[in-house]
C-alpha cells in the first residue's frame, strides 16, 4: 500500500519536531498553515504522537516515530 497523501503531510510535520529535546515543540497555526498540515496535526493528536491538536509536544510514542521517520529519511536520501 503506497503512502497516502495525509501520510504524506503527517511524515512531513513529524520531520519538523525537534529530535534533540521533548522540551521544545511545534506550533500548527490554521490561518496560516497549509490545510493538509493542520489535519496532519489533527490526525497525529488522535493518533496520540503529539500532545496538542495544532503540534504541541512529542509523546513518548511521537518521539519514536520522529527517529523513524528520520531514519527513513536517510535512506531514502542516501545521507
Amino acid at each position: 500500500m503506497p503512502f497516502s497523501p495525509n501520510h504524506l503531510a503527517e511524515l512531513n510535520l513529524l520531520l519538523q519536531f525537534p529530535s534533540t529535546s521533548t522540551q521544545e515543540g511545534i506550533k500548527v497555526h490554521a490561518h496560516t498553515a497549509a490545510p493538509e498540515t493542520v489535519k496532519a496535526a489533527e490526525t497525529l493528536f488522535a493518533k496520540g504522537l503529539i500532545s496538542q491538536r495544532d503540534g504541541g509536544y512529542l509523546t513518548p510514542m511521537g518521539c519514536e516515530a520522529v527517529e523513524l521517520t528520520q531514519k527513513l529519511q536517510a535512506m531514502l536520501t542516501g545521507s
